[in-house]
């Protein structure tokens, strides 16, 4: 099958390599602009950008894909069967959808019509769901609202957004190329809109631990925030990032964020009238330790308030 693909991240590589070993015909990949990233502000080029070059895949990369009638024709003129789309970053307007003969299809990391949008991943463990997974959809002018093809579940149980992510990039490089082998067979199925919720896009505030909440939110929150943006308070004026707790079955009369005990088990925190036992943090310029580690070397007094 001729096929255009367009990604951008880490997660949209998986599927873009099983592609090429199935034996279709990847006729150029679109990516994101290269751009400033991390804090040397250096030009890297995206994630995708990087396997196509190694593959010998032709890359484009548009500033704009709406209203950009120089870049449709020149999808136009590859005559795609299919384009596939994962985490491209950018919203395709009508003119692109109609230009492949058999549609557009996208990668979405949820099972639609749950979590539509940026960060289904992230909102799937903040959500405290047992599982997510992969929905391959048929895309249209909608956000997410395409009707289904194919789906795939995954266990949520003690993945970090990281691990999770990891596994439904495998898991939806696997099923798009099922999804095109049986193509012709598959009857797309209608979201029902009743039943969708929104992931909106992720910043680095939303990351900023509330202790007013429950320790089940705030250890399901170090989970879906792992690698990025982390959940973090303040000690001591300093920026103290929160990897991994756990919610303990004790109640507290203490103010939200007070320290009221350190072991080496770990550092115990008033939470949303209960505790939240912090098992490993990271300090400034510091690698990710365990909190009885940091203990070691810096007692926290017991009353200290975090935040």
């Amino acid at each position: 099958m001729k096929i255009v693909y367009m990604g951008t991240p880490d997660f949209a590589v998986p599927a873009l390599e099983s592609l090429h070993h199935a034996g279709h015909e990847i006729l150029s990949v679109v990516t994101r602009p290269d751009a400033k990233r991390n804090r040397g502000k250096r030009i890297q080029r995206s994630p995708v950008k990087e396997k196509a070059e190694a593959l010998g895949i032709p890359v484009l990369q548009p500033e704009r894909v709406k209203g950009n009638a120089g870049f449709a024709d020149e999808l136009r003129a590859l005559a795609p069967d299919v384009i596939v789309v994962a985490a491209y970053g950018m919203i395709l307007p009508q003119e692109v959808l109609d230009i492949p003969a058999m549609g557009c299809l996208n990668i979405h990391g949820s099972l639609l019509p749950r979590f539509r949008g940026a960060a289904p991943i992230q909102a799937a463990i903040l959500a405290g769901d047992e599982e997510t997974g992969i929905t391959i959809m048929q895309m249209e002018a909608g956000l997410d609202t395409g009707p289904m093809l194919l789906r795939g579940s995954v266990s949520t149980a003690g993945r970090t957004g990281h691990t999770l992510h990891n596994e439904l990039a495998r898991l939806g490089a696997k099923l798009i190329v099922q999804t095109l082998d049986r193509l012709d067979e598959l009857n797309p199925e209608p979201q029902d809109d009743r039943l969708a919720t929104y992931a909106p896009m992720i910043s680095k505030r939303d990351g900023e631990a509330d202790f007013t909440r429950s320790p089940e939110e705030l250890e399901r929150m170090m989970r879906a925030f792992d690698p990025w943006p982390g959940t973090f308070t303040s000690l001591g004026g300093q920026m103290m990032k929160l990897w991994h707790g756990l919610a303990l079955d004790q109640t507290s009369d203490a103010a939200p964020g007070t320290v009221t005990a350190c072991s080496p088990e770990g550092i115990d925190v008033a939470c949303g009238g209960r505790i939240l036992r912090v098992t490993e943090l990271q300090m400034p310029g510091r690698k990710r330790v365990s909190a009885g580690e940091y203990l070691r070397g810096n007692p926290i007094e017991i009353g200290t308030i975090l935040g």
